[in-house]
């Protein structure tokens, strides 16, 4: 009998600390629902095209995004790191071109701000395919490679936007486009007799790529509202470089990179576009190569 009591008792302790616990643990979740509580903005447009947030599925379209890429938390953050550096080069082509300053956020979209190869072979920050790439004026082949080439490949966007824009009047379903090819987006225009992105029934990748872009922009604009505070010190500088004009070729860039004081890695990381070991320049070609001067 005295066993039983004594196991009683143990069982009696065990259980009211259960409960605690589960008391502890039900405040603590509800605290971590309040921190997590996700803004929603009031109104947002895309290169001034509103959205129209009262249509339930543009709505939800839209939340789903902001829902998906503010807890990608560390892809986020280095996105808003990379921008400091690459968004001063993206900008003022942009405004060059008179190509809405949103589209920044279309290469965001595209590669996360990095160089990147795509499983179909798309290339470089704004993923141009070889033919597409070509097309637009970039030069591609197996010893320079123009897609990864920030400065001319935000050029050769801005060419293909501006053509887009021309055809279906609308800047939305440019950037939609981009991504759904002209004969993909305008065989749905035909078809479905409405000209409004947000009316149209796309393939899932091209119905949601708007709305990343358009989730990209919210967050990045307004980092603190979905948990995103970093400090100036924490992004990404941009590093100062001297230009060098190439007019012959180069038979060893590793030679190269010591007779300009860096190594060849450093000559590679600041100029991704050169692809192999030497640059060939043809008769009255030249190229731009950028040599850091601090930073390496």
């Amino acid at each position: 009998m005295e066993l039983i009591k004594k196991t009683g008792i143990i069982a009696s302790v065990v259980l009211v600390s259960g409960m605690f616990i589960h008391a502890v643990s039900d405040k603590e979740i509800g605290k971590e629902i309040t921190k997590t509580e996700q803004h929603f903005p009031t109104e947002i447009d895309f290169a001034g095209e509103k959205a129209p947030l009262n249509i339930s599925d543009v709505r939800e379209r839209l939340d789903r995004e902001l829902l998906v890429n503010a807890n990608l938390d560390a892809s986020t953050r280095l996105i808003i790191k990379r921008a400091n550096r690459a968004f001063p080069v993206i900008e003022p082509i942009l405004k060059r071109y008179g190509v809405p300053d949103d589209f920044k956020y279309l290469a965001v979209i595209e590669s996360g701000l990095v160089n990147v190869v795509s499983p179909a072979g798309a290339r470089g920050v704004w993923q141009f395919m070889p033919d597409t790439g070509k097309e637009r004026g970039l030069e591609v082949n197996d010893i320079v490679d123009e897609r990864y080439h920030l400065e001319k490949s935000t050029e050769a966007a801005c060419n293909y936007l501006l053509s887009a824009k021309a055809k279906f009047g609308s800047w939305t379903l440019a950037a939609a486009s981009y991504n759904g090819g002209f004969g993909g987006v305008n065989k749905q225009i035909t078809f479905q007799g409405v000209d409004n992105y947000y009316d149209l029934l796309l393939t899932d990748e091209t119905a949601r790529y708007v709305f990343r872009i358009l989730a990209l922009k919210e967050i990045m604009q307004h980092p603190e509202q979905y948990n995103f505070v970093l400090k100036p010190s924490e992004l990404y500088p941009i590093l100062p470089v001297k230009k060098v004009e190439v007019t012959a070729s180069i038979p060893d860039l590793a030679v190269f990179s010591k007779e300009q004081g860096i190594n060849y890695k450093i000559l590679k990381i600041h100029n991704p576009w050169l692809r192999d070991r030497k640059l060939d320049v043809a008769a009255g070609k030249r190229y731009i190569l950028d040599i850091p001067l601090n930073g390496y």
